[in-house]
């Protein structure tokens, strides 16, 4: 595995300029260029931190296997478990990755050649270098993945607890942020909560496909050794096995969803993040940060800038930037290294940055602080009452809605012509425009439209399925929160369960080593 030096040996076609006289085959007799390290294996080496736990998991499983089949003897067992135990408790950083040697398979193969001589080439049976990659980025995919559902889980708890405690602070919801309807902060919030909790169960779902081994496949067959490929499957404590072997070889949509979903919940996130910084700007001031969220201009003395939101806000550009980048390189023909060779590094990466920022926005919206009298007066400088306005009326007389509507629009110009607010309409106004609109008064009571405007009584008529109503806010809260928790529960039951397999796993092998 040692790269040669191509200055000392002639090439396939021994002189330049010589006809090849039939297609050699075989692996070359020179070593890499120094071209193809640079662009190629230094990108392939960069990913052996992540991909190193799970490369010791993965040979330290496949040696068991072989040794309960009877192929791999005794002596050599004992051996090789020995030395990977030793790589397991050697931390990534310190062990001898180069890469002039390719991806972080042939590092290892060379080390342990080093050290076992001829006994490291057990090893190789039955299983190219390619599957132990293949089961080494599941194993770490699984992991993250698991903490992911989790942390998707907790950024909806803690939406609903906030918006719980926010049920009857009124403010003036928006769209294209304009001034739509009276409704509360407890509702607004907790809009974000089932796009979170929809994300967690897609998140679940891919796990049950991550979680499954790739074990014993072989390049495209499979291989003679390995009849029964549960075994390995059971040892690595995955849930089953990919059952076609050139699928559990090739196989890239799995990793979509992984991507696609992390992408989708930070982007939820970061559509929140987005509101938020708006309404923290001091022209909004509907909301603060807690100052451990913020981060304070080095120029300016009076600025504390939302820092953390755009941390979430730049990631989900980043998430989107990954995802579009493995469907490009995907789309390849089938069984080409193109379609894996970058998800080793690029999917656990954004699983990492899905991971760390769902925690940071969560701990956003824990900690935030809201400006409730702002909100208030907002609410009733605007004219967000304008459309139950319109419905009572047509309710009352009789009017269409468009000509409601049309009554209501040109009262609410006039109105803010003169300076007054959407509470202060009175019902001479509203005749006085009619007369122009419909060639008739209306003949509203003056105590009943008071009630009709006021903001307070909007929102509690909202009481239907999913309403702004605090009651209902308060009932979608629980029931949001008590899904959360099912996620949360299940992330710490797959953890348990990983970390069991593996801890088994290691004390098989110790035992056996032992004698």
């Amino acid at each position: 595995m040692t790269p040669s030096d191509p200055s000392a040996e002639t090439s396939e076609a021994e002189e330049p300029g010589e006809a090849r006289t039939s297609r050699v085959a075989g692996p070359s007799s020179h070593g890499p260029a120094q071209e193809l390290i640079e662009a190629g294996f230094a990108w392939e080496i960069a990913d052996a931190p992540l991909l190193h736990h799970g490369l010791n998991i993965a040979d330290l499983g496949h040696v068991l296997d072989l040794h309960r089949r009877n192929i791999l003897p005794d002596d050599a067992a004992k051996a090789l478990l020995q030395e990977l135990l030793v790589a397991h408790a050697t931390p990534a950083e310190d062990f001898p990755y180069d890469e002039a040697f390719g991806e972080p398979y042939n590092s290892r193969e060379r080390l342990f050649a080093e050290r076992l001589g001829n006994t490291a080439g057990w090893l190789h049976a039955g299983r190219p270098r390619r599957e132990a990659a293949r089961v080494a980025l599941r194993i770490l995919l699984r992991g993250q993945t698991a903490q992911l559902v989790g942390d998707a889980g907790r950024f909806a708890a803690t939406l609903a607890s906030v918006a719980r405690d926010h049920a009857t602070v009124l403010m003036p919801d928006q769209t294209y942020l304009q001034q739509a309807q009276p409704s509360t902060f407890g509702h607004y919030l907790l809009a974000f909560a089932p796009p979170a909790l929809r994300d967690g169960d897609r998140l679940s779902a891919a796990l049950e496909q991550v979680n499954l081994s790739a074990g014993g496949a072989g390049c495209v067959n499979g291989s003679r050794l390995l009849d029964d490929r549960t075994e390995i499957a059971d040892l690595l404590g995955f849930a089953g096995i990919i059952e076609h072997t050139r699928d559990a070889m090739w196989q890239t949509d799995s990793f979509i969803d992984l991507l696609a979903t992390s992408t989708s919940l930070i982007s939820n996130q970061s559509k929140l993040a987005e509101d938020l910084e708006i309404w923290a700007s001091q022209e909004f001031d509907y909301v603060d940060l807690a100052g451990p969220f913020t981060r304070a201009s080095v120029l300016m003395p009076q600025k504390r800038n939302p820092y953390a939101l755009t941390i979430v806000r730049g990631a989900g550009g980043v998430l989107i930037g990954r995802l579009t980048g493995f469907l490009a390189v995907v789309k390849s023909p089938s069984a080409r290294s193109d379609n894996l060779i970058f998800a080793y590094g690029e999917i656990p990466r954004a699983l990492e940055l899905a991971t760390k920022v769902s925690a940071l926005m969560s701990g956003v919206v824990r900690t935030l602080e809201v400006n409730q009298d702002r909100m208030s007066a907002e609410l009733e400088a605007g004219f967000s009452q304008a459309t139950d306005l319109a419905e009572y009326i047509m309710l009352t007389t009789g009017i269409d809605y468009r000509s409601a509507y049309h009554i209501v629009g040109n009262t609410v110009r006039a109105a803010s012509q003169q300076g007054l607010r959407g509470i202060d309409i009175t019902t001479s106004m509203l005749d006085e425009i009619a007369l122009e609109v419909s060639d008739r008064e209306l003949g509203l009571d003056q105590a009943q439209l008071d009630e009709v405007l006021d903001p307070r009584n909007i929102v509690a008529t909202r009481t239907a399925a999913g309403g702004a109503a605090p009651d209902v806010v308060t009932d979608m809260a629980d029931r949001y929160e008590a899904d959360a928790n099912r996620l949360i529960a299940s992330s710490e039951a797959w953890l348990a369960s990983f970390n069991q397999a593996e801890a088994s796993l290691i004390n098989t092998a110790e035992a056996l080593i032992a004698g």
